[in-house]
């Protein structure tokens, strides 16, 4: 079984963080901004993680330090969980619709970050949570994991519905691209010969 326990402490914030990748969507999420823990239980519901996550942020100064530094985390937690990336698919993408909202992610583990966001507009917050905020997080992650990550809504009205939509997308995504292929279990998916 594929996990990894992150203890990430800087002056802003303190994150534990244990990811296992082959879970059953099983969590424990506290942020302090109840939205986002809303928006990482459906992670790894939907990514078919388990994630046990408790983060104590500055939010007295604001949210982003938590946000972004949560995304990190998640994102070293991904790349030491993952390992060598021999046999893995190493990308994958999915398309999620959310009543009126449809929402595409797209992940290559790739060993080069990259972030692409585009969430159409949002509104300024949806609950407790700052939505540009939600960019921070998705870059956070891509650069320690290592991964292109590309998060774009196409379309729809809730606020709450296009970022919703972008986690679940994004969540299962990466469950596609952290997965194994028998067919190609010992082979690094790279003609490089170094991911």
């Amino acid at each position: 079984m594929r996990r990894a326990t992150i203890s990430r402490r800087t002056t802003e914030t303190r994150i534990a963080l244990t990811l296992t990748l082959e879970g059953r969507g099983r969590y424990d999420v506290r942020t302090g901004i109840r939205f986002f823990d809303h928006m990482l239980e459906l992670f790894a519901r939907h990514g078919g993680f388990d994630l046990v996550l408790s983060a104590d942020g500055d939010l007295d100064v604001d949210q982003h330090h938590t946000v972004e530094d949560v995304g990190i985390a998640l994102g070293e937690a991904v790349r030491e969980a993952v390992g060598n990336k021999r046999g893995i698919n190493r990308a994958g993408y999915f398309v999620m619709p959310m009543d009126e909202t449809l929402a595409v992610a797209a992940i290559d583990l790739s060993g080069r970050p990259a972030c692409v966001v585009d969430l159409k507009k949002p509104a300024a917050r949806v609950g407790d949570l700052t939505t540009e905020l939600v960019h921070d997080f998705f870059d956070g992650f891509a650069s320690a994991a290592r991964a292109n990550v590309h998060v774009k809504v196409m379309y729809g009205r809730s606020s709450h519905h296009k970022v919703e939509a972008a986690f679940k997308a994004f969540a299962r995504a990466l469950r596609v691209a952290c997965a194994r292929d028998r067919q190609m279990a010992r082979v690094l998916p790279s003609t490089k010969a170094l991911l």
